[in-house]
C-alpha cells in the first residue's frame, strides 16, 4: 500500500497528477482522494509545516477510538484499531505570487486514518480558529480577482466498476458557509471533529453521534508549535462511553500532536527564519516546507515513515513537446497539459497518424510456450506479417515458422489476428476504430478458455510504434494450453459481434465464440470464452464512446503445410452499441460491399450511395490512384540537412551524415558534440603550468605533460634537459623548472647554443664522430664576420631526438623563423619577420570561434559553482551562435525574464512561476542556405492575410473566411531581419513592418519585383507594434526598448514622440482612422493595461486594467467599431467598445496568442504554441481553422489586406 500526502490538503493512494489538473476542480477527482481541505496551499517562505507518520502507540489509538465511537456509538463499539496514519497541516497559507504582500491568514487541520485488518475509519479535525481562509485563487488565471472555495470529502477517482456508479465521491463541504461550519459543527458531538466509516463498505458513511464525547485533554495547547508544553492523554480503552463527559464547545485536540513529545529513534528538525532550530512535534515525523506538491509514504503492509518519495510534476505544453506529435498532427494545449490530434485525411491518436483508407502493413515477432495435448512446444521470434486494407476493413495475418502440432492447434485462435480487425475496422458514423484511440503503442492481454476441455491460453501483444515506412511493430507472446487438432482438418469460424467498453486508458471486451472443426464428412462444433484488456496512454481530454460493437462479417483461418504458414483473415466494421434494427440501411462504405479499390477510400453519400476518393499521398479520380512523389514535386516538409525519400502514399525524411532529427521530427540539426572535459574542468590533468588537457571529441580527454616535463599527464615532473647536453660544447647548461638555459664559457661569445672564440679563430680541435648533418651543423656552426650579415647567417639549427632537422627553425638572435625540408633547406615563402607569428610547419590546426560574452559569463559561473549549479543558482542561456537567448530563467525557480542583446534584463518583463514572458529575439539567425532576392512575390487579387515570421513575410489567401492553405507562400524574404509588427496601407497598396534585429521600419509595394525601402533607421531600439493611418498618411509604432509611442509620416518624415512616460513593455498598437483614436497595450507584468489617446497624443487614459495578464495582440474592427485583444496570460480573446463599455469574452481557451486581426465574422491570430495562424468565429468563439507554415518558428504580427479601403474612408 502507498499513501501520498500532498501540500494541497489531500491524501491519495496514487501519485498526484499535475497540480493544475485537480487543484481548481470540484469533486470527483480523477484519482483516489481523502481531502480534509483541498485547495491551492503553499508552505514556502517558512509559512507552515506538514507532518505525517504512522503511529501504533496506545494513547494515540485510544484517542482515535474515542472520536470514532463518538461518531458511531453503536456500530464502532467493538472497533479496536491497530495503527493510525496521521497527517497534519500546521499554519499553512494559500499560494500567492511573490509580487504580492504575504497574507497573514493561515490554516491548521488534520486527517487521521485509523485501521485494523478488517475495517478503517477516517477522522478530520479542525481546531477552533484553525481555518482562517476558506478558498484560494485559480491556479492559471492571472490578475483575476476570484476565489474558489476549498473542497472537503472523499473521491474514488476514475473507476470502471459498474457497482460504484453514483458512489464515486462523498462531499462534506464545498461552499463558503459549509467550510465555516467545519470547526463549529460536527457529526460526533465535538465541534470540529468529523468521523467517517470508509472500510468494509461500498460508500463513505458519515458519523451520526448523539453528542456523547470522549474524555480528551481538558485544555488544548496555547501554541501548537511552542515546543515546551507537555501533557498526556488520560483516555483509556477501559473508559466506558457513559463515563466520558461532554466536550461542550471546546476545541478538539489534534490527534497525537503533542508539543515536546520525542521519539527515541527518529527526530526531525527544521530551521525557522530566525535561525532557531527546534524539534518536531510528532513521533517519527517528517516535515517539509518547500512549497512543492506532495510527499508519499511507500510501504509493504504497514505505513512506514522511513521510506518516502517526492513528486513535483509540472505542466507540459505544446511549446515544449510538440515533437511528440506525428508530423501529420497538430498539438492543442489544455489547462492540464497537451494532446495531439491527427489532421484531416489522416487518423490515429495524434502521436501516430496514418492516411485514411490506405493500405497498412505490420511486422512483428511471435514467441510462445504451448502444451498441445501431451506435447510441449516452444518457439522464439517467428515472423508475423499483417496486411490491412483500410478502405474496407480487411485484415490479413500470416505467422510463419510455428512448429507442429502448435501451428494447427492455433487455428481457432482467431483473436490473434482479430486485434488488427479491431484496430483498422471500417467505422460507422459516430464510431472510432482502435487505431484512432490507441495509436501504435498499446498492450493487449487476452485470455482464452476452450470448451469442453477447459484448456486456457494467454496471449500478450505489445505494439511498439510505427517504423520508418509507417509499418506498425508488434511483439506477441502466447503461453498456455490449447486443444490438439489432427492433420487434414479445416476450421470454420462463425461470424460474430463483440461489445467493447472504453475508458480513458483501457479497452475491455469478453465473449463466447463458436467454431466448427471439419474432417471429411464429420463436423464438430466447439467454442471458447475470451476476455481481453487493451491498455494504452490516451489523451485525457478526448473521451472515446463508452461502448462500441465490433461486427466481424467474414473470417477464416488456414494452415499452409507446404509453406508452414498460419493465416487469419477477417473483415470487420465497428459501430455504436445499438440494435441493428435502428440502422437498417447501412452504407456500402460501412459494410464493405463497395467497389473502391485501394488506395482509394469509400466516401458515404445519401442512403446507399457512395463515391471513391484517392487517399492522402495519391491522386486520381478514385477509380485509379497514382502515388504522389512528394519529394520530386516539392511537397515534402523535410527541413535543411535532410534527404527526402518517397514511399507509396507518403515520404520520409532522413538526416544527412553528421545530423540528427530535431524535436519536431522533421528538421535535422547537427549532432551535438559531447561536453568537453577540458573546457568544463572535469579532467584529472596536472596543473596548467605542467600539463595540458587534449579533448578527444567524444566526451573524453587525455593529459599531456608540457615540454620540459615528463610523466603521464596526470603527474608531471621536471625534465633535466642538461643531462642530454643540449648546449654547445663550449657552454654550460643550467636546468630550470620546465626548461633550461645555456651560457658560453669564459672566453667564448654566443648565446650558449653557439659559442665561438671570435673572428679568425678555429674551434678547439675535436675528434669528429659520426654525426647527422643537423648535428654536424649544430656542433660546428659557421663563424660570422663582424658587421651586417644575412638573416640566416650564424644560425645554429635545431635537431630532434633522432638528429633530424626540426621542421620549424628560428634564428636565435634575429628572430626570423622559417620552415625547412628534411635536408635542412629553407622552404621558399615560409620566412616570417621578427615579432610575428611563426609559420605553421605541418598540418594546420582548425581554428575556433572565440567565446562570446554570454559564453564567457556562463563558463565563469559554472566554474564558480564547481561545474554543477544548484537549482537556485542562475546560469545564463546562450544560443548556438553565442548570443544570449531572449528568454532567461533562474534555475528551477520558475522565474523568467527577457534580455537585450547584451544580456541586460529588460525592466518589467520578469514573470512569476507558471507564466512565460513573450520575449522577442534581437539578433537574426545566421543564414544556412542561399537567400532569395528580397523582392515581392506578387499576391493574387482578393482578401488575404500577411503574417510576419522571422526573416520573411508570409502570404495566406482567404476564400470567404476560410484559409486557402494550399495557396500560401512567402511574399517577401528579408535575410538578417526579425519582422514583428506589420500593417497595410490600402491607398498605395504598400506593407509596412518593424524589424527588431535591424532596428528599422521599412515598407514595400505589392507590385511584382518591388524591393524594400527603409523609412526609419535611427533612434529605435526594439520597435514592435505598428499601425498605419491611411487617412492621415501616418504610421504609429511602439518601442519596448525606449518605452515610447511614436508617429511619423508614411515616408518617415515629421517624426515625433507621442508618449515616453508610464510605459514598461508597450507592444501592440491599433488605430481608428475615422474617429482619430489610437490604442496600445502594455504587458507590464506588475500592471498590464490597454490605453488610448487621440492620434495627436491628446486625452491619454487607461481603457482596460483589470482581469488582463499578457495583452499581446490588439485590433480595431472598422466595421463593428469594436476594440479586441488577445491575452496570452488569461488565454482570453475579448472585445469592448472604444469607451471601455460592453466588454465581453469571445474565446477563453487560447494557447499563446501574439498578434490578432479582424476580418468579416472571424478573428485571425498568430499563436506561439502552434506556430501558426488560428481562425476564431466572432459569434460563437469556436476555432474554425488553422494554418501551420512549413517553417516551424514563431509567427509575430498579422494583418488583413482588403481589395479596397474599409468603409467610411
Amino acid at each position: 500500500l502507498s499513501l501520498q500526502v500532498g501540500t494541497n490538503g489531500v491524501i491519495s493512494t496514487q501519485d498526484f497528477p499535475r497540480e493544475t489538473q485537480y487543484v481548481d476542480d470540484d469533486f470527483p477527482t480523477d484519482f483516489p482522494a481523502i481531502a480534509p481541505f483541498l485547495a491551492d496551499l503553499d508552505t514556502s517562505g517558512d509559512r507552515g509545516n506538514i507532518y505525517y507518520r504512522q503511529d501504533d502507540s496506545r494513547d494515540v489509538l485510544d484517542q482515535a477510538v474515542g472520536y470514532i465511537q463518538a461518531g458511531f456509538p453503536r456500530s464502532a463499539g467493538t472497533f479496536v484499531p491497530t495503527n493510525a496514519f496521521i497527517a497534519t497541516w500546521e499554519a499553512v497559507g494559500a499560494y500567492q505570487e511573490l509580487s504580492q504582500d504575504p497574507q497573514p491568514k493561515l490554516n491548521t487541520f488534520q486527517a487521521v486514518i485509523a485501521y485494523n485488518d478488517e475495517d478503517t475509519y477516517t477522522i478530520f479535525l479542525y481546531p477552533n480558529g484553525g481555518l482562517q481562509f476558506l478558498g484560494t485563487r485559480p491556479k492559471e488565471s492571472y490578475n483575476v480577482q476570484l476565489e474558489l472555495p476549498a473542497r472537503v470529502g472523499f473521491s474514488w477517482g476514475d473507476s470502471d466498476d459498474p457497482k460504484r456508479d453514483g458512489l464515486f465521491f462523498h462531499s462534506l463541504a464545498s461552499s463558503e458557509q459549509a467550510l465555516r461550519n467545519l470547526e463549529r459543527e460536527s457529526n460526533t458531538g465535538i465541534p470540529g471533529v468529523w468521523v467517517f466509516h470508509v472500510g468494509s463498505s461500498e460508500h463513505v458513511e458519515p458519523g451520526h453521534g448523539e453528542g456523547t464525547t470522549p474524555a480528551v485533554p481538558q485544555s488544548p495547547p496555547e501554541h501548537l508549535n511552542s515546543g515546551t508544553a507537555s501533557y498526556t492523554h488520560p483516555l483509556s480503552s477501559h473508559t466506558s462511553m457513559a463515563q466520558r463527559p461532554s466536550h461542550g464547545s471546546r476545541t478538539p485536540v489534534l490527534l497525537g500532536f503533542v508539543p515536546g513529545r520525542r521519539d527515541t529513534q527518529e527526530q526531525s528538525h527544521w530551521l525557522r527564519g530566525d535561525g532557531d532550530t527546534r524539534q518536531s512535534h510528532s513521533a517519527n515525523p517528517s516535515s517539509y516546507s518547500s512549497g512543492h506538491h506532495g510527499v508519499g509514504v511507500e510501504e509493504d503492509v504497514h505505513f512506514n515513515p522511513d521510506v518516502f518519495t517526492y513528486s513535483a510534476a509540472s505542466k507540459e505544453t505544446c511549446a515544449q513537446h510538440h515533437g511528440r506529435c506525428s508530423p501529420h498532427a497538430f498539438c492543442t494545449d489544455y489547462a492540464s497539459g497537451f494532446c495531439c490530434h491527427c489532421r484531416a485525411t489522416f487518423y490515429g491518436n495524434g502521436r501516430q497518424c496514418l492516411p485514411e483508407g490506405a493500405v497498412h502493413r505490420l511486422n512483428g515477432k511471435v514467441s510462445g510456450s504451448l502444451r498441445v495435448g501431451r506435447a510441449s512446444v516452444r518457439f522464439q521470434d517467428v515472423d508475423l506479417h499483417a496486411y490491412i486494407v483500410g478502405s474496407d476493413g480487411r485484415a490479413y495475418t500470416a505467422i510463419s515458422g510455428v512448429p507442429q502440432p502448435a501451428a494447427r492447434a492455433l487455428l481457432p485462435l482467431l483473436p490473434v489476428g482479430g486485434l488488427f480487425a479491431w484496430l483498422f475496422a471500417l467505422e460507422e458514423p459516430g464510431s472510432e476504430n482502435g487505431f484512432r484511440i490507441t495509436g501504435a503503442e498499446f498492450t493487449q492481454s487476452l485470455e482464452v478458455t476452450f470448451y469442453p476441455g477447459g484448456e486456457t491460453v494467454e496471449v500478450t501483444q505489445t505494439a511498439e510504434g510505427l517504423g520508418p515506412d509507417n509499418y506498425l511493430n508488434l511483439r506477441t507472446h502466447i503461453q498456455g494450453e490449447v486443444p490438439f487438432l489432427p492433420e487434414n482438418v479445416t476450421i470454420h469460424i462463425t461470424p460474430y459481434k463483440e461489445l467493447y467498453s472504453y475508458s480513458s486508458s483501457a479497452v475491455t471486451s469478453s465473449g463466447q465464440r463458436e467454431y466448427m472443426v471439419a474432417a471429411g464428412t464429420a463436423n464438430q462444433t466447439l467454442s471458447y470464452r475470451l476476455r481481453q484488456n487493451i491498455t494504452f496512454s490516451g489523451c485525457p481530454h478526448v473521451r472515446p464512446p463508452a461502448q462500441q460493437r465490433l461486427s466481424v462479417v467474414r473470417a477464416f483461418a488456414l494452415f499452409d503445410g507446404h509453406e508452414h504458414v498460419l493465416r487469419y483473415a477477417l473483415a470487420a466494421r465497428i459501430g455504436l452499441a445499438q440494435d441493428d434494427a435502428e440502422n437498417p440501411r447501412v452504407s456500402p462504405c460501412h459494410d464493405g460491399t463497395h467497389m473502391c479499390q485501394a488506395p482509394a477510400r469509400c466516401q458515404p453519400g445519401t442512403g446507399t450511395e457512395y463515391t471513391c476518393e484517392c487517399t492522402a499521398g495519391y491522386r486520381g479520380d478514385g477509380r485509379g490512384c497514382q502515388d504522389v512523389d512528394e519529394c520530386a514535386e516539392g511537397l515534402s516538409q523535410c527541413g535543411p540537412f535532410s534527404v527526402c525519400l518517397n514511399a507509396p502514399g507518403s515520404y520520409r525524411c532522413e538526416c544527412r551524415s553528421g545530423y540528427q532529427p530535431a524535436g519536431d521530427g522533421q528538421a535535422c540539426v547537427p549532432l551535438v558534440p559531447p561536453s568537453d572535459p577540458c573546457e568544463d574542468g572535469r579532467h584529472p590533468c596536472a596543473p596548467g603550468d605542467r600539463a595540458r588537457c587534449l579533448s578527444r571529441g567524444d566526451g573524453r580527454a587525455t593529459c599531456e605533460c608540457l615540454p620540459g616535463y615528463t610523466g603521464d599527464g596526470i603527474h608531471c615532473s621536471d625534465v633535466d634537459e642538461c643531462a642530454e647536453s643540449p648546449c654547445h660544447p663550449a657552454a654550460i647548461c643550467y636546468n630550470t623548472p620546465g626548461s633550461f638555459s645555456c651560457r658560453c664559457r669564459p672566453g667564448y661569445a654566443g648565446d650558449g647554443f653557439q659559442c665561438t672564440y671570435g673572428w679568425g679563430h678555429l674551434p678547439p680541435a675535436e675528434s669528429i664522430q659520426q654525426l647527422t648533418p643537423c648535428e654536424h651543423a649544430r656542433m660546428y656552426p659557421r663563424e660570422v664576420p663582424p658587421g651586417p650579415s644575412p638573416v640566416g647567417d650564424g644560425h645554429v639549427p635545431q635537431c630532434d631526438e633522432q638528429g633530424r632537422y626540426r621542421p620549424l627553425q628560428c634564428h636565435s638572435s634575429s628572430g626570423h623563423c622559417w620552415c625547412v625540408d628534411t635536408a635542412g633547406q629553407e622552404i621558399a615563402g615560409t620566412r616570417t619577420a621578427p615579432g610575428t607569428t611563426p609559420p605553421r610547419c605541418g598540418s594546420p590546426e582548425p581554428t575556433e570561434r572565440p567565446p562570446s560574452m554570454c559564453e564567457r559569463w556562463r563558463q565563469s559561473l559554472l566554474e564558480h559553482y564547481g561545474g554543477s549549479p544548484r537549482g537556485d543558482q542562475y546560469v545564463p542561456q546562450c544560443d548556438s551562435s553565442g548570443d544570449f537567448t531572449p528568454l532567461q530563467c533562474h534555475g528551477d525557480s520558475g522565474y523568467c525574464w527577457c534580455v537585450e542583446q547584451s544580456g541586460r534584463e529588460i525592466p518589467g518583463t520578469r514573470s512569476e512561476p507558471g507564466t512565460t514572458p513573450p520575449c522577442l529575439p534581437s539578433v537574426a539567425p545566421p543564414s544556412v542556405r542561399p537567400q532569395p532576392r528580397p523582392d515581392v512575390s506578387p499576391p493574387a487579387a482578393g482578401t488575404f492575410l500577411l503574417y510576419a515570421q522571422g526573416q520573411q513575410i508570409g502570404y495566406l489567401p482567404l476564400n470567404g473566411t476560410r484559409l486557402q492553405k494550399e495557396a500560401a507562400k512567402t511574399l517577401l524574404s528579408l535575410h538578417g531581419s526579425i519582422v514583428v509588427g506589420i500593417d497595410y496601407d490600402c491607398r498605395e497598396r504598400m506593407i509596412y513592418w518593424t524589424d527588431v534585429a535591424g532596428r528599422t521600419i521599412s515598407r514595400a509595394g505589392l507590385e511584382p519585383g518591388s524591393e524594400p525601402e527603409t523609412i526609419i533607421s535611427s533612434g529605435l531600439m526594439s520597435p514592435e507594434g505598428l499601425a498605419v493611418d491611411h487617412l492621415r498618411r501616418a504610421v504609429f509604432w511602439t518601442d519596448s526598448g525606449l518605452d515610447r509611442i511614436e508617429r511619423a509620416r508614411l515616408d518617415g518624415s515629421e517624426r515625433r514622440v507621442l508618449f515616453d512616460t508610464d510605459l514598461v513593455n508597450p507592444r501592440a498598437i491599433a488605430v481608428d482612422p475615422v474617429r482619430g483614436n489610437l490604442y496600445w497595450t502594455d504587458w507590464n507584468r506588475e500592471a498590464p493595461k490597454i490605453e488610448t489617446s487621440t492620434v495627436n497624443g491628446a486625452n491619454r487614459r487607461v481603457l482596460v486594467h483589470t482581469d488582463i495578464g499578457l495583452p499581446n495582440g490588439l485590433t480595431f474592427d472598422p466595421f463593428s467599431k469594436l476594440l479586441c485583444w488577445a491575452d496570452a496570460g488569461t488565454k482570453h480573446l475579448e472585445c469592448t467598445f472604444p469607451d471601455g463599455t460592453g466588454r465581453r469574452v469571445i474565446q477563453s481557451n487560447l494557447n499563446y496568442p501574439f498578434s490578432i486581426i479582424s476580418y468579416a465574422n472571424h478573428f485571425y491570430h498568430t499563436d506561439w504554441r502552434r506556430d501558426g495562424v488560428i481562425a476564431v468565429n466572432k459569434e460563437t468563439g469556436a476555432f474554425t481553422d488553422e494554418y501551420l507554415p512549413e517553417q516551424r518558428s514563431h509567427l509575430y504580427g498579422i494583418t488583413a489586406v482588403y481589395p479596397y479601403c474599409p468603409g467610411g474612408k
